[in-house]
């Protein structure tokens, strides 16, 4: 069939058409980026306000004025909470107990990962159903039961009273299966044909390719042992054992209504997490991409 020519004016009469089908996806965009900027202030409002506390002086938060901007910078409130608290061995404590429950969570959960992807055998359909399941079980109820345990096993008041029970995560388990499952089979069952042993096709194939799965199982379980309260507060005895959640409630009770003091403490625990999401936030969102999680 022979095209039909269009006329200089049927053209003009078109364009105008295309013209308003792209404004609604322009006004939308505008639309989006205003709504993005809106919510992202209400987020980073607190984490603003704690730094304007933390660096103001006492005579301005006693003022009774709002100030979105200290008049004077100081650091009386870092050097008070310093000198009063253990702080440096607090933060030493929590990064040794979050780095060691990184390691042992992501390696935990990488293997159990790769098992449950690529081994196939008897119940194995039940096993990770069961391993799910216990996400449904708050942790309150199995703090008597575990208190127990460590207690029995001589590691009460110890690192690894802390350390041991929070060194496997079921999420993880399940973003570790899920990202596995991503990877091309043709990979592994080329591996396999050549006489790779699973290590190494765990070591060789599925460890390079997994970079974000390794940054998101690391900071997720580095972010809730470094938050971690409840167990740490019952697990250790000894003061200079505590973390900084728990010393957070030591300075509470010490200075009462000292917010400069308190927001001082607060930025020093929240600083480093927020300082490592921005490092690594783009293998942490390409590790929840490719797990398949939305």
């Amino acid at each position: 069939m022979a095209s039909i020519p269009i006329s200089l004016e049927e053209s003009r009469v078109r364009a105008p058409r295309r013209a308003s089908r792209r404004r609604p996806g322009r006004r939308s965009l505008m639309i989006r980026l205003l709504l993005a900027i809106v919510i992202s202030i209400i987020v980073i409002f607190p984490l603003y306000w704690m730094v304007v506390v933390a660096f103001s002086t006492r005579a301005d938060l006693l003022g009774g004025a709002l100030r979105l901007w200290p008049t004077t910078f100081t650091l009386d409130n870092f050097t008070r909470v310093f000198t009063a608290f253990p702080v440096a061995t607090w933060f030493g404590n929590s990064t040794a107990i979050a780095l060691v429950v990184s390691v042992i969570t992501v390696t935990i959960n990488i293997l159990g990962g790769y098992a449950f992807a690529r081994l196939k055998f008897r119940g194995s359909s039940a096993v990770f159903l069961v391993a799910l399941a216990t996400l449904m079980i708050p942790v309150q109820v199995i703090m008597v039961p575990l208190f127990s345990l460590v207690t029995n096993l001589n590691l009460y008041g110890t690192y690894w009273a802390v350390i041991l029970p929070t060194a496997a995560s079921a999420f993880g388990l399940f973003l570790a299966r899920q990202f596995i499952l991503g990877i091309p089979t043709e990979l592994i069952e080329a591996a396999r044909i050549d006489g790779a042993s699973h290590l190494r096709v765990l070591r060789s194939i599925v460890l390079p390719l997994s970079k974000p799965l390794i940054a998101v199982l690391f900071f997720m379980s580095l972010l809730q042992s470094w938050n971690d309260f409840s167990w740490p507060l019952i697990a250790l005895k000894q003061n200079e054992l505590f973390t900084l959640p728990i010393g957070l409630l030591y300075l509470q009770g010490q200075f009462g209504s000292d917010f400069g003091g308190t927001m001082a403490f607060a930025l020093i625990n929240v600083a480093p997490m927020v300082v490592l999401f921005l490092i690594f936030q783009r293998y942490f969102v390409q590790g929840f991409a490719r797990s398949g999680i939305r």
